[in-house]
């Protein structure tokens, strides 16, 4: 009895197997190597800057047609100051450290016995995103100069901007020692379900984009996920707050890129500064042609629309602001942790006794004071790029740039030890001495 043949690998697993091979590669590589790849790629997408702009401007034209959102139709959007500064962090992440080879432990065991513990990549990333063609040139970025393998793919709406951009980062690596299969495109839909189930050659899922799209992409694979379900901010105005620095900053972290996850969604303000600080701020907003709606005290104070429970759990990444007015800090804490998504929070006051239990008690990934939300960002925190933005517990947390891209393995080298000199009625002490 003959067996059945067995059915060749999928493309895409073929695909994956491939940027795999090339990761391991890559991995090897020494810094000086990788760097020269990213000036590589740093320079096609210069030359290919013309063809870009012309394929987002066509995936922009199809997106009106189609009446996409207005916060997805801002992230698509790529001018030409958004791809120089794209380009310029290309080159940010080449002066980066090295993450990769960082001995992170080096101790004797016994004379002779010694361990250590090095960062390493971790191998394949497979990233989704929605809308964001410049989401391609970071983390393709990050992802060689940590020394991974990635697949993307980028929504349907994106899909000539991507292919464009990927085309010249494919060209700058033909001349470098990096393989261009390390940087690979997906463009379909069903590609997306079958690379979560691509758990033997991809290590890491990063999502970016929509609460539904992330729990979608969380529900339906067992390779581990990182990434935001929502970005959920808030913006804390105390009773000890300087007015005008408070409406400066309710501004800047709303209007500033209100289609970005770490725009600020709700305002709180406390009741001994409500009436002064709303009828001072409110002229300012409407002014940027943000909707206002408020809880009943606000309401009380300006005549705007009212808000609902729905408001205080939507991300609107849209110039909508819900407004609520609290009794005591202990309420606004409670408030940003009962329906806050562990992104991004801030506080404007002048009391450091205040800020300080503000800082300490807000569940989340970046708590600030006296400052926008807006800094929330990869790139502002001196990364370079990021890859994308975790409110996870577990690390990485906040943007993720290098340092979230690598894990860590064990070496351990002797001369002819065995365990058994360690253990029973004669074992040999361990020295555990730090080299």
């Amino acid at each position: 009895m003959t067996s059945a043949p067995i059915a060749p690998p999928s493309p895409l697993v073929t695909l994956a197997q491939q940027t795999r091979r090339q990761a391991r590669q890559l991995a090897t590589l020494p810094t000086d190597a990788k760097n020269l790849a990213l000036e590589a790629i740093a320079q096609a997408l210069e030359a290919a800057a013309s063809s870009i702009l012309a394929a987002n401007e066509a995936d922009c034209q199809a997106a009106k047609e189609l009446g996409l959102a207005s916060a997805l139709y801002a992230r698509l959007k790529l001018d030409d100051s958004k791809l120089k500064a794209a380009i310029a962090g290309v080159r940010d992440v080449a002066k980066l450290a090295d993450p990769i080879g960082a001995v992170q432990i080096h101790r004797e065991l016994d004379q002779g016995l010694e361990l250590k513990r090095i960062t390493c990549p971790l191998g394949v990333l497979g990233v989704i995103f929605e809308a964001r063609p410049d989401a391609v040139m970071q983390i393709s970025s990050l992802a060689i100069k940590s020394g991974n393998g990635v697949i993307l793919k980028g929504g349907q709406e994106a899909v000539r901007s991507c292919e464009a951009i990927v085309k010249a980062i494919h060209a700058g690596l033909a001349q470098t020692e990096v393989a261009p299969a390390v940087v690979q495109l997906l463009t379909t839909r069903q590609e997306t379900l079958e690379l979560l189930k691509l758990d033997q050659y991809v290590d890491l899922i990063i999502p970016r984009g929509s609460n539904a799209f992330v729990r979608f992409v969380q529900q339906n694979t067992q390779i581990p996920v990182l990434g935001h379900a929502e970005g959920i901010c808030h913006l804390y105005v105390d009773k000890a707050a300087d007015i005008e620095q408070a409406i400066s900053l309710t501004i800047d972290a709303k209007t500033q890129y209100p289609a970005a996850c770490n725009a600020i969604e709700t305002l709180l303000v406390h009741q001994a500064i409500a009436s002064e600080f709303l009828l001072n701020a409110v002229g300012p907003l409407q002014q940027r042609n943000v909707e206002l709606r408020g809880d009943d005290r606000t309401r009380d104070i300006l005549n705007i629309a009212a808000a609902t429970e729905a408001d205080w759990v939507t991300e609107y990444s849209d110039l909508i602001l819900a407004i609520k007015i609290v009794d005591s800090l202990e309420q606004a804490i409670d408030h940003i942790n009962t329906y806050g998504s562990r992104h991004t929070e801030a506080i404007v006051t002048a009391d450091s006794a205040t800020a300080a239990a503000f800082l300490a008690q807000v569940d989340a990934a970046g708590v600030y004071h006296n400052c926008s939300t807006r800094f929330a960002d990869g790139f502002r925190y001196g990364f370079g790029a990021e890859v994308g933005i975790s409110t996870q517990k577990m690390p990485p947390r906040g943007p993720v740039g290098l340092e979230g891209l690598v894990t860590y393995k064990y070496q351990l080298v002797g001369a002819g030890h065995i365990a058994a000199t360690y253990s029973g009625p004669a074992a040999k002490p361990f020295t555990h001495r730090d080299l």
